[in-house]
């Protein structure tokens, strides 16, 4: 009788001990990003050692990255929000502060200081745009081009609108962003008046003028890994994406492609909370660890983007598999950085809308 009632216990205590590890292994967080290259080094630098530490926890990726700020509002009308982070440009998470679909952080309170002590809110600097923005990486859209399909290596961003020079199809993104600035760079307008031009009628006329020039020969893209994709099927000569997205398909898979940094556009990315979402607390502590100095660091160890925390970017050494230095990879090496601009985040905050709706009746022209 005491051996069964032994056996019984020892039953009710595994079976207890297993329902305990079911509850704990219940906290999933929906993480929303880009996909491809980029989330597998959010995976590799952030999710993988966050759940290590914390097995109750299972990060679900999302790669609905691209037209979030649409879903995530229709969520808050619903009044069901399924996602508990969101990855988003800068001047989304402006936008979604703004609209109040993300929640405002105390950067200094949530987020670790830097090793050396420094708060947050000092280390990540200006690159906090919003309150409710938390700045991970620095990158720039820009252009790959297949080596072996152009009989002259494009040098300028003239080129990617020179069909007789370039013959061929191109990929853009589907979006007025960046190539509205590009069409006008091309067509001569001095990078210190774009934005000034982008704000009248004539300049935004002449923008799509220039796009009209190629406009039949270009493919559009909607997610990031589309035009490495495009390039590596030689389906295009030339095209758009982030440039982390072109190291991989150049360093990693060993593809026939090389960049054009000529006028890239630099941009920031990073997090963002949506209000409503079931598991802030947790969220909150994923970022604490998810955004600190080692972690962003460990980031450009698998893409080449530029850490967002100062403290980061002396820790930023070789690639984990290639074993190459990542610093001549990033968008601000002096070499790739002669011709840079700087996106207007306000600009678009402020004009996203508009210029979007312009941009696809145009595109149904």
């Amino acid at each position: 009788m005491k051996t069964a009632k032994r056996c019984m216990a020892a039953a009710l205590a595994a079976g207890a001990l297993g329902l305990a590890g079911a509850a704990q292994a219940q906290t999933e967080l929906v993480v929303v990003s880009w996909g491809g290259a980029y989330t597998a080094s959010q995976q590799k630098a952030y999710h993988e050692p966050y759940m290590a530490r914390n097995p109750g926890v299972k990060i679900i990726n999302d790669d609905s990255g691209s037209g979030a700020l649409a879903k995530l509002r229709a969520m808050q009308e619903s009044g069901r929000v399924t996602w508990d982070l969101v990855d988003v440009v800068a001047s989304d998470a402006i936008t979604a502060c703004d609209e109040g679909i993300a929640l405002e952080i105390d950067h200094d309170t949530v987020l670790a200081t830097a090793p050396d002590g420094t708060p947050a809110s000092k280390d990540f600097g200006d690159l906090i745009v919003s309150p409710c923005f938390i700045p991970t990486i620095v990158y720039s859209t820009t252009f790959g081009y297949r080596t072996d399909l152009v009989k002259t290596a494009p040098t300028s961003i003239k080129d990617v609108f020179d069909l007789d020079k370039i013959p061929g199809k191109r990929a853009l993104e589907r979006r007025p962003n960046n190539n509205m600035e590009w069409a006008l760079l091309a067509d001569g307008v001095s990078p210190d008046d774009v934005y000034d031009m982008l704000e009248s009628e004539a300049g935004i006329a002449r923008a799509f003028a220039k796009l009209d020039s190629i406009k039949d020969q270009v493919v559009w893209w909607e997610k990031g890994a589309q035009t490495p994709q495009l390039l590596a099927d030689g389906e295009i000569v030339i095209g758009s994406t982030y440039n982390g997205r072109l190291f991989s398909v150049i360093e990693e898979e060993k593809q026939p492609v090389a960049m054009m940094w000529d006028w890239q556009v630099f941009d920031l990315d990073g997090w963002i909370v949506p209000k409503g979402g079931a598991n802030e607390a947790e969220v909150l502590e994923y970022l604490h660890f998810g955004t600190d100095t080692q972690r962003l660091a460990d980031q450009a160890k698998y893409i080449s983007y530029g850490p967002a925390r100062k403290s980061s970017a002396p820790l930023v050494g070789k690639h984990a598999d290639l074993g190459i230095e990542m610093g001549p990879h990033m968008p601000t090496a002096p070499d790739n950085a002669r011709h840079t601009l700087i996106n207007n985040i306000e600009f678009w905050a402020d004009n996203q809308d508009d210029l979007t709706e312009r941009f696809n009746a145009w595109l149904a022209q």
